[in-house]
């Protein structure tokens, strides 16, 4: 395990709730000491990231990984995955959520590249803002913001963003971070409480300590709150934990 990013993760928080402006990194020391550092994501170039992603849309990680690698054992380079046939790109990718929109959308985007890039890479958009880089990705179907907050955070280009799947927004929403409103809204009011110190490896630390604890505690149905590491902070759960003395 590395070194943590912030030392003082295990030191016991204050009694009082920070000002705002402080709010997300007191709440990400909280989640940060109740579950740890998280895993270390492998990191890719910007086109592995960027098929990875639009096969994780409402799929678990584990079954989207699978599906990566199973690509790659069947077509060798992308390069092949962008000529072979819609019906064999389903037939590989048939554990996703919505294989039949996802193959499709998937063989386009990667002949929309080539055609107006020359070729296959996305290396290219090293060279951009990161502004110009997000919408240029989300040209392509299947892409919206979480595909390229994903592509300029997770892959080498090591961009500043903040992924917002259903966990982190889920998270955000009922802590009052920010109030209930689409990806796009969620992460832009997120990103103006974001410390100018953070680099973007925090940013995705602090992704990946959200989406654990909407897996883990803060869950769409049956909320685990009276456990929460955040319960002094959040209305929801202080309301469900009065209204449902037993979660």
């Amino acid at each position: 395990m590395t070194e943590s990013l912030f030392p003082d993760a295990h030191v016991p928080p204050p009694k009082t709730q920070p000002a705002d402006p402080d709010r997300l990194p007191y709440i990400h020391r909280l989640l940060l000491g109740y579950y740890g550092e998280p895993a270390e994501r492998e990191r890719w170039d910007p086109l592995t990231q960027f098929i990875y992603s639009v096969l994780a849309a409402r799929t678990r990680t584990k079954i989207t990984y699978a599906a990566l690698a199973k690509l790659r054992t069947r077509f060798g380079t992308w390069e092949n995955l962008r000529e072979a046939p819609v019906d064999a790109i389903q037939e590989t990718i048939a554990d996703v959520t919505y294989p039949e929109q996802k193959a499709p959308h998937l063989k386009l985007a990667l002949q929309q590249i080539t055609a107006r890039t020359g070729e296959l890479s996305l290396d290219f958009l090293a060279k951009y803002r990161t502004e110009k880089v997000r919408a240029w990705i989300e040209q392509f179907p299947g892409a919206g913001p979480m595909v390229s907050a994903e592509v300029v955070n997770f892959s080498t280009l090591r961009r500043p963003a903040l992924v917002m799947n259903s966990h982190h927004m889920r998270v955000a929403h009922r802590i009052g971070l920010t109030p209930r409103g689409d990806a796009e809204r969620t992460e832009e009011l997120l990103m103006r409480l974001v410390p100018e110190t953070w680099t973007p490896e925090i940013l995705q630390q602090d992704h990946a300590l959200f989406k654990i604890h909407g897996q883990t505690l803060c869950l769409f149905t049956e909320p685990h709150c009276r456990k929460c590491p955040l319960l002094k902070l959040c209305r929801y759960g202080q309301s469900h934990v009065v209204a449902d003395p037993q979660t």
